[in-house]
């Protein structure tokens, strides 16, 4: 149940279970935030399950109060949250804040282990379009070579999106998109 408090989340390992079914599905709806158990392509109508959120969008969720994070039946902090995502996740904090800047602008962003790079970000939603990006977080001191920036092309290019890198520069993201044309 959505209050004005927000939804309840369990923090196991390194997720947050949305237990209660009503609030899985309404949080599921109101941004494709999560993935239902064991449903590969969910349709929002479909989901009856818990939910499970990756460490970023529950992070995301408890800082704009749309989720109330516990562990053991204690509530975390955004503090203690913050030091859990940074335990988890390197470069967490830059990671973030490309992750935060896209659902800002509305995008629906998810992680994109599957294309072997940070995220994959939606226009509309999963099972309504395709994810049109691929976005790799880059730190502004890192070096990219020749060989990959063609193996991010051709990644992309074999999955029919565009290849974005991300630059965050203090509350400023510059992102570079590659596209690929045929000679």
């Amino acid at each position: 149940m959505i209050t004005k408090f927000g939804l309840k989340g369990e923090l196991i390992e390194n997720r947050i279970i949305i237990w209660n079914l009503d609030d899985s599905r309404s949080l599921f709806v109101s941004g494709y935030y999560g993935k239902p158990i064991g449903i590969t392509k969910p349709k929002p109508e479909d989901i009856n399950v818990p939910l499970i959120l990756d460490l970023i969008e529950g992070y995301y969720l408890l800082e704009k109060s749309r989720l109330k994070i516990y562990r053991a039946k204690k509530q975390v902090t955004t503090k203690e949250m913050l030091e859990i995502c940074r335990r988890e996740h390197h470069n967490f904090d830059k990671k973030y804040s490309v992750y935060k800047d896209f659902r800002d602008k509305g995008y629906i962003v998810n992680p994109g282990i599957k294309f072997g790079c940070d995220f994959a970000v939606y226009q509309k939603g999963p099972g309504i379009d395709h994810a049109p990006y691929l976005v790799q977080v880059y730190n502004s001191s890192d070096t990219m070579s020749a060989t990959s920036v063609v193996l991010a092309g051709r990644l992309a290019t074999t999955v029919r999106k565009q290849f974005i890198l991300a630059v965050p520069k203090g509350s400023k993201i510059d992102c570079l998109a590659l596209d690929w044309w045929r000679a």
